[in-house]
């Protein structure tokens, strides 16, 4: 019985442990973190293939909130490019092995259908402040849709096919990850679809969208002074008075 209770012990001693170890920290941009403060900024860059989607329903691209859009058309006026880059406002990190476990940003993009027969009976979508859980390969977001969607904060948008670059923040530098072949989730492709009005060609054109595009997340560390805690100094403090009194008795 003391054995079992011994290994019972032990094992959650163990369990405990463990947990300790997976501890995460939200660290907000420009603020200080073990010796360390971060910025930097993502972008998203569509896909050919969504590019041609745009195309197809005469979709309209704009950015939205802190994050800037860069559209480029052809002599023809067909997409070229389309990216949105925006802040990161705060990272997760792993507190034990500074992995990047997710990075949110501020801000996206706006996408405009108008009327077109076949394609879209009208509608606008606004995709903005991304989180990026790098942990899990998938992307989170703030839908805003027309055509009742409304307002969706936390929506599960798209699954991450691959990272590459830095994922963890091991001192001041530059870290530079890339995530490509973003797939949709089904809630994601039907919100989608009501937000811009889709019709048959417009759905048709969405669903051929096999890749949605490459994230580019950049992040900036740079050494800053660690300020003491208020008890820190309290402490100190005390330790001086201390320091006096013995000094006092001596004489």
């Amino acid at each position: 019985m003391k054995f079992a209770l011994k290994s019972i012990v032990a094992a959650t001693a163990f369990v405990a442990a463990g947990m300790a170890s997976a501890a995460s920290v939200t660290v907000p941009a420009n603020t200080a973190y073990n010796g360390l403060s971060f910025s930097g900024a993502g972008s998203l860059s569509f896909s050919a293939d969504l590019l041609g989607a745009l195309d197809t329903g005469k979709v309209s691209v704009a950015g939205y909130g802190a994050a800037t859009a860069t559209v480029t058309k052809d002599s023809d006026g067909y997409y070229t490019q389309v990216s949105a880059a925006a802040p990161i406002t705060a990272l997760t990190i792993d507190s034990s092995t500074y992995n990047v476990m997710s990075a949110a940003t501020s801000g996206g993009a706006t996408q405009t259908a108008p009327v077109l027969k076949s394609v879209s009976s009208g509608g606008s979508l606004t995709v903005t402040d991304l989180n990026v859980d790098l942990a899990n390969k998938k992307v989170y977001a703030t839908i805003i849709g027309g055509n009742g969607v409304g307002t969706l904060n936390n929506f599960y948008l798209w699954d991450i096919g691959s990272i590459t670059g830095a994922t963890s923040v091991t001192g001041a530098g530059s870290f530079t990850t890339t995530m490509t072949g973003l797939s949709i989730t089904s809630a994601g492709f039907n919100t989608f679809v009501q937000s811009l009005g889709l019709l048959n060609l417009g759905k048709s054109a969405l669903s051929g969208v096999t890749d949605f595009g490459t994230i580019t997340s950049t992040i900036v560390a740079k050494n800053v002074a660690v300020v003491p805690e208020p008890s820190t100094y309290a402490l100190m403090a005390l330790g001086l008075v201390g320091m006096g009194v013995v000094a006092r008795r001596r004489k």
